[in-house]
């Protein structure tokens, strides 16, 4: 057996032994692979179980004529996390998603076959136990095994305790091995469950109605990204994978849907990094006559909600989460600072001076002498800005950003007090950008100057600088002619903010399938 003094530097061995177990089940007549078996418990309701006046009961009377064990039977199921063979007695340590629970398995009390299965069984095995529920000497909360099942016989070995379970390659190949042996793993992916099923509950009591648009599209648009192409040989087109669902959600407020959102999947062929996979989710949501402000304080609420699902989960007294070496109070109002104020603030002068920003970008070696002067000025001041200002912010308080330059804002409306800014907002926590925030734009007419400007007709070589891939969408221009409400606009990643809310600083940690080069 696996738990038999074994050569460990032979996985063949190992698995050959596990195999052999496994035959020995099938001789018993069990099947090793398990059946449908209903009646089963989580493991941390059978340890709730636990009574104590019937288990002291038990222990003053049992011997007594007449006497009934009155102690609470049940049945669970768990993989084999511990396992310890004292010879007529076996202690496991079974795991399911709702924690852990000791069981015990002796010759005298459970029956033969059940017994044959203890002595057959290896770590992370999948076993069903049932008995009674009672308290060792020791004090532990274990289930009493009358019977015991095989339900999937493991013919690997378990990860080594101390360098397997924290191995980061393993922990992303295999997450199936990974979600039974980091119980830390299992609460992160429950939370973000929870966190998705709030945000669709708090949208859908807001009036907002849950709608699919296309993930396969004929032009790649919404935002500015290298997209995934694909062929569909039916029609014998090029198709591409999409990079935002924002052209297809606002076709719907045309429609005259009011308010819509989208829980939806993107692809971008781009970097990895801590905060970035090509492959990431996203909330959009765009309410008719609403503004960048509605959709800023629609995000504040989404979020101050989930910060209450994930607090009250881990029984946390209060909306002060960790991240880092940050305590985020979820529960005051965020901050907001404009764009210009907090870009003066931290550069020391105002960002219409060009002629010092350009000076600035090549003092502060963020970009050549060349490229300062070549350059529009808006990315000039973008630069510096995520360069200095953003970072300036403190880390644990949700801030938004507002008006933004309009020049780096294509497909948001102009401010009407000064239309060189734009109605956007951008959400920070933890230094991390979370929700774009807008006041659509819906004049065709600007739209698709601002389409011809971003495809290069004022400087032809922003595209190659951005390495971005833009598209003209002539039948979003229609639909814009039709004519569109004015709107309010905001996109939350659904990743980051999992990261934020159960303190994960990087995001392959809060996607179960994270992307991984082939071994």
């Amino acid at each position: 057996m696996a738990h038999d003094n074994q050569d460990l530097s032979s996985p063949h061995h190992l698995e050959q032994q596990r195999r052999a177990n496994r035959d020995a089940l099938a001789a018993l007549g069990l099947n090793p692979y398990g059946q449908r078996t209903p009646g089963l418990l989580p493991l941390s309701h059978v340890r709730g179980m636990y009574d104590p006046a019937a288990d002291n009961e038990h222990n003053t009377r049992a011997k007594e004529a007449g006497y009934t064990d009155r102690r609470p039977e049940a049945s669970a199921a768990g993989r084999v996390m511990l396992l310890r063979d004292n010879g007529k007695l076996l202690w496991m340590t079974l795991r399911d998603a709702s924690g852990d629970l000791q069981i015990a398995v002796s010759q005298r009390d459970c029956d033969e076959r059940g017994f044959k299965v203890a002595k057959l069984t290896d770590l992370s095995d999948v076993v069903i136990a049932r008995g009674r529920v009672m308290k060792t000497k020791t004090g532990e909360v274990t289930l009493w095994c009358s019977t015991l099942e095989p339900a999937s016989k493991s013919l690997v070995p378990p990860p080594e305790k101390h360098a397997g379970l924290t191995d980061v390659e393993l922990r992303y190949r295999q997450r199936y091995v990974d979600l039974w042996a980091n119980p830390e793993t299992m609460r992160v992916f429950e939370a973000r469950s929870r966190i998705v099923a709030c945000i669709r509950r708090h949208l859908s009591e807001r009036g907002f109605l849950e709608v699919e648009t296309p993930m396969l599209q004929a032009l790649a648009g919404g935002a500015a990204a290298r997209p995934f192409r694909t062929h569909m040989n039916a029609l014998s087109i090029d198709l591409f994978m999409r990079i935002a669902p924002e052209l297809y959600l606002k076709r719907l407020l045309v429609g005259g849907m009011p308010r819509v959102f989208e829980i939806n999947r993107n692809f971008r062929n781009e970097g990895l990094d801590k905060q970035h996979n090509p492959e990431f989710t996203m909330l959009e949501a765009y309410e008719a006559f609403g503004d960048m402000t509605t959709v800023m304080d629609l995000t504040e609420g989404i979020i101050r909600a989930a910060a209450q699902e994930v607090a009250r989960a881990a029984g946390a007294p209060d909306l002060c989460l960790p991240f880092g070496d940050w305590i985020i109070d979820y529960a005051k109002p965020f901050d907001r600072v404009r764009y210009p104020d907090l870009f003066e603030r931290a550069l020391g002068f105002p960002m219409a001076d060009v002629e010092r920003c350009r000076t600035g970008a090549r003092e502060r070696k963020i970009m050549s002498p060349e490229a300062a002067a070549k350059l529009d000025p808006a990315l000039v001041i973008n630069e510096l800005f995520e360069e200095f200002a953003e970072k300036s912010i403190d880390g644990s308080r949700p801030t938004f950003i507002t008006h933004y330059p309009a020049a780096i804002s294509p497909l948001t409306r102009p401010n009407r007090d000064n239309p060189s800014l734009a109605d956007r907002a951008d959400l920070f926590i933890g230094h991390m950008e979370i929700a774009p925030h807008y006041t659509e734009l819906n004049d065709p007419d600007v739209q698709e100057a601002k389409f011809r400007e971003q495809l290069g007709g004022v400087d032809a070589d922003k595209a190659a600088e951005e390495n971005t891939f833009r598209t003209m969408d002539h039948d979003f221009l229609r639909a814009l002619k039709v004519g569109m409400p004015p709107a309010g606009g905001m996109g939350l990643g659904v990743d980051r903010l999992v990261m934020l809310l159960t303190n994960q600083r990087t995001i392959r940690d809060v996607m179960l399938f994270p992307m991984m080069k082939p071994e």
